[in-house]
């Protein structure tokens, strides 16, 4: 080891305040001068100075290196090659203190990878690689263990560190009237081979012996013959008979040892750290390297002045105990001290469990991204393991998760919300579940949709709505929300983009993930969609044209019969009665002058207000305007219309819309709905199909008589289209407006159905309550 010089830099210290500064002799008040052993170097320094427990002021040559004044180290200290004072501020313990010394400058730049090697050494390492453990081998010794927070050894192990190592070494010295500081070095030096937490601990085992004897015939001498005799023995007389007197001193003495205890229990916990999440640049880890030197030589230095207490009391006379005021000082500095340790460790802990966080949610990542056998493992990634994850909501029973291990899963993860059950997700999802029981032997049927609700905090109120939710459902839950940890949640996030709107992810029977949100092409196309895969999804599309099939699809049952009679069929919507009484009146009479017979259906608008909309659906009826689809397939024909939107989206791009006959029909029909007037779309079989805003469409149907013989030219529906068309050149100018969710995939862009150009893109916020 390098030798180190301590140059004298301190101004004389008060010779009262013994713990934080000057020496004191426990026998007299002269000056002592001897030569002692550097013990973080290696050749011999001079001191000036006073034993510890006297009452004479003095001064000496050097400062404790992590004392109250300035110390400058030319050589190295006991951590690394490079130059690193160890000196606080007077008074307290700060981790930051030799930054604040030595500045901004160079010796800052050299302090700051002085650390950086102090913290390679901290981990185990040369390279600031991560190692097995944060301190070295020999600090293994089961330390953690002797403070109540660890592994069993006998206390006599500890002296293995060194054969020669004296069991009570504080008192070794201090009888012979050395300094604290050169006590604290010695041992410092003694015990320079090994870590900062050994240190400590071997000096606490040590001072553990004497301070042990002392407090257990203290308290047991009244009752306890051979406690009674040891006090004879050990010349406790006087004590006793003063003990009401020293109780403050006592007490004092106490409190300051168990802060000694505290500071050694973290200085433990710190290097029983796993290490391998750190390395030598790791913030907190530097910290501690300029904190933990400064915590062992205080947490040391106590441990002498405790030890001079007992020496005094047992055999130099009560008078040479210091006041209580002093050791409490003391002990407020090691306070101090541990609440820095607290800091760093509690922020260690933090990061640690960040990185396992981190390893965890990659975990979950990888599980994602390779072909199972089956879909059990990464059912329990996802579930926490549990045998019995799930919750069969129809028969009120726990399944487990093996009998869904060769079955397609369907993930409905929502927020856990009161309004669950009035969603459109919610109601797709009762549509198909009703198909599915229907099927149950046919392929289609071997499917099973979980529910899977989410909080980032969860209450009792959440967890009797989540019961409450639950046995409004037909399919499966999560047995309990305890089993989506927090990192799931993230996963769900990060990876499958959910937010606020309910999702449903496609698990197949291998565990891949085959849709990241199958819930719209179960809403257009149900049962037909089975096995809810994106390639299931795109072959659908292709397979798909813009017909009045797609557009009802079913909703109202008596379309495929009339088509099939050669009836026209009229689905027109809007929300003001006065152009619907107008509208239908027309078309009726256009129909009687062409001979043919004309269906018509109202169909409401988007985002329809139930309150308006069950009011033209009664004013409909009782005037006998038209047929009606009731309010709730209304509210389902625009929400299979937005599906649509969405799927279709998928893959449809941006330049091939305008060629795309069934994303401009989706498009239109989205803008006649969010528009204020109302529309009209007629239709004859499955290949012929007329569309036009209320304004338009009406003024066609009202200018029959222009457009009449080319009808019976080309056709009812062909020759309405073809007028339409130059109607629409023909106006001044027109608005047309789409409203889309505000939740989901938004285009860049959006051509105008009617004219082509591309539309303004405005945002608008909306309350939908009546």
């Amino acid at each position: 080891m390098d030798t180190t010089n301590l140059t004298a830099a301190a101004t004389p210290l008060s010779a009262t305040n013994t713990l934080g500064a000057a020496p004191i002799t426990p026998l007299g008040g002269s000056t002592t001068s001897y030569s002692a052993t550097a013990p973080l170097g290696g050749s011999t320094t001079s001191y000036s100075g006073t034993t510890p427990l006297g009452r004479s002021t003095t001064s000496y040559s050097g400062t404790t290196p992590l004392g109250g004044s300035t110390t400058s180290y030319p050589a190295t200290t006991p951590l690394a090659a490079t130059s690193s004072p160890l000196t606080t501020g007077t008074g307290t313990a700060g981790f930051g203190a030799a930054q604040k010394i030595l500045g901004s400058g160079p010796a800052a730049s050299m302090l700051a990878k002085g650390d950086q090697a102090l913290a390679a050494r901290f981990l185990g390492t040369s390279d600031g690689k991560s190692a097995r453990s944060i301190g070295d081998s020999r600090s293994s010794v089961s330390a953690a263990r002797l403070l109540g927070s660890g592994r069993p050894v006998a206390s006599k192990t500890l002296w293995k560190f060194h054969p020669g190592l004296p069991v009570q070494f504080p008192v070794s010295k201090c009888s012979a009237g050395v300094d604290v500081h050169t006590i604290v070095m010695d041992i410092l030096h003694l015990t320079k081979h090994y870590s900062w937490e050994s240190k400590v601990v071997l000096a606490l085992v040590s001072f553990a012996v004497t301070f042990g004897e002392f407090r257990i015939v203290l308290q047991q001498h009244p009752t306890n013959p051979l406690a009674k005799a040891v006090a004879l023995l050990k010349q406790l007389p006087e004590v006793l008979e003063h003990a009401a007197a020293l109780k403050p001193k006592l007490d004092a003495l106490y409190t300051l040892i168990k802060e000694i205890i505290d500071v050694t229990k973290k200085i433990v916990e710190f290097y029983d750290l796993p290490r391998d999440y750190f390395t030598s640049e790791s913030p907190d880890i530097l910290a501690a390297v300029s904190h933990i030197p400064t915590a062992v030589y205080w947490s040391i230095r106590s441990i002498v002045v405790s030890a001079t207490q007992i020496l005094s009391l047992t055999g130099m006379g009560i008078e040479y105990l210091t006041e209580p005021w002093e050791l409490s000082s003391l002990a407020h500095k090691l306070n101090n001290i541990k609440g820095h340790l607290v800091d760093i460790i509690e922020r260690c802990y933090k990061y640690i469990e960040r990185k396992r966080d981190d390893e965890a949610f990659e975990l979950i990542v990888r599980t994602f991204t390779i072909t199972h056998i089956d879909n059990s493992k990464p059912l329990r990634v996802l579930f926490k393991d549990d045998p019995q994850a799930f919750y069969d909501c129809y028969n009120k029973r726990r399944i487990a998760t093996e009998d869904l291990r060769r079955k397609v899963v369907a993930l409905f993860i929502t927020e856990i919300d009161p309004e669950l059950t009035r969603t459109g997700e919610f109601a797709i999802l009762q549509q198909i579940y009703m198909e599915k029981r229907h099927s149950m032997t046919r392929s289609e049927g071997q499917y099973e949709v979980i529910w899977v609700p989410v909080a980032d905090i969860w209450t009792e109120d959440k967890y009797k709505l989540f019961e409450s939710l639950r046995n409004q459902m037909d399919w499966y839950s999560v047995h309990h929300p305890s089993l989506v940890s927090p990192l799931v949640l993230r996963f769900f996030r990060e990876k499958w983009n959910f937010s606020k709107k309910p999702l449903v992810v496609v698990m197949d029977n291998q565990g891949r993930i085959t849709h990241d949100n199958a819930v719209h092409m179960m809403c257009i196309w149900g049962g037909q969609s089975y096995p809810f895969t994106i390639n299931r999804e795109k072959l659908l599309w292709d397979e798909t044209s813009w017909t009045i099939d797609l557009l009802a699809d079913g909703l109202e049952p008596n379309i495929a019969t009339w088509l099939s009679e050669g009836r026209f069929v009229c689905l027109y919507g809007g929300d003001e009665i006065e152009w619907i009484r107008k509208f239908t009146r027309i078309a009726k009479d256009v129909a009687r002058e062409s001979g043919i017979t004309l269906e018509l259906v109202y169909v409401g608008k988007n985002k329809p207000k139930e309150r308006i909309t069950r009011n033209i659906i009664d004013s409909i009826t009782k005037e006998n305007l038209s047929r009606t689809l009731d309010w709730n397939l209304i509210w389902y024909f625009w929400l299979r219309l937005e599906s649509m939107w969405h799927s279709k989206g998928r893959y449809t791009n941006q330049e091939n819309v305008k060629n795309d006959l069934v994303m401009q029909g989706i498009i239109a029909m989205l803008s006649y709905g969010s528009s204020s007037q109302g529309f009209a779309v007629i239709t004859r079989g499955y290949s012929e199909m007329v569309k036009g805003s209320g304004e338009h469409m009406f003024k066609g149907l009202a200018e029959h008589g222009r457009w009449r013989t080319r009808e019976n030219e080309i056709g009812f529906v062909a020759a309405l289209d073809e007028y339409l068309r130059q109607i629409h050149l023909e106006a001044p100018h027109h608005c047309t407006s789409l409203i889309l969710p505000g939740i989901g995939a938004m285009p860049d862009a959006v051509a105008c159905a009617e004219c082509g150009r591309l539309m303004e893109r405005f945002t608008m916020f909306r309350c939908c309550l009546d």
